[in-house]
């Protein structure tokens, strides 16, 4: 990665942060945008919260070449769905799928000047299974996937790459109220064929990888990272 300006939005905790971690190990230059800079990571930090501002008036400090984009705002609303209201849906598809828009929106000359690039998005194993309680946050991800493969048809002449990740539960701030007790962890872990949940680590390593040169030739694809949940039992 190194001499590779990658723009990491959402990368101050979970994913997004081991990702810098990884990167910043690489060698690449690394831009950030969310609410807070990430700790420890040396990064250009541009202050965006998804649903309060535009992506073109926060990413204002982009390169002129952008070698990857990589989207790690993510929501974990489980409720029946005759609790779940329509901002519930709005929200969701706004922090998943809007949010993504807009920053490749605004990245996009960048990636394009990069004259070879990656963008990497987030789904979930629940577009891809039906699991209860989870209706909006599957739109949301489904719709994601559509995003990516649309992406990466349109933006393949010009050598963008547009790949999305697919994780199960993973040890997060995000999951924290999935995993707030021994039982809840064990249980969680036991639903897994690989007997555990994710780590941040996990994932980031897959993103890491289709960011790189190495994964030049792997675009429209949605990877599953899921201990297996998502192909075996």
């Amino acid at each position: 990665m190194q001499g590779k300006n990658i723009l990491i939005v959402g990368g101050n905790s979970g994913i997004g942060y081991a990702l810098a971690n990884q990167l910043q190990a690489q060698g690449a230059t690394l831009f950030t945008a969310g609410r807070h800079a990430p700790e420890g990571i040396q990064s250009t930090h541009m202050v965006w919260d998804v649903q309060q501002a535009s992506a073109a008036d926060a990413l204002t400090q982009l390169p002129e070449a952008l070698h990857g984009l990589i989207y790690c705002p993510g929501s974990i609303n489980l409720k029946p769905f005759h609790r779940l209201t329509i901002d519930d849906y709005r929200s969701d598809l706004e922090i998943n799928v809007l949010g993504a828009v807009g920053a490749i929106h605004a990245a996009y000359l960048a990636l394009k000047l990069a004259k070879g690039s990656s963008v990497v998005l987030f789904s979930t194993v629940a577009a891809k299974l039906g699991m209860g309680l989870h209706s909006s946050v599957s739109v949301a991800k489904s719709a994601v996937e559509g995003l990516t493969k649309s992406l990466a048809a349109e933006f393949a002449p010009i050598n963008i790459r547009v790949n999305a990740i697919a994780p199960s539960l993973t040890d997060t701030p995000l999951a924290k109220n999935l995993l707030s007790s021994d039982d809840k962890r064990d249980s969680a872990n036991k639903r897994h064929p690989l007997n555990r949940i994710g780590k941040p680590d996990d994932i980031a390593s897959m993103a890491a990888y289709l960011l790189s040169d190495q994964a030049s030739w792997i675009t429209g694809q949605i990877i599953s990272v899921d201990g297996g949940m998502g192909s075996i039992k």
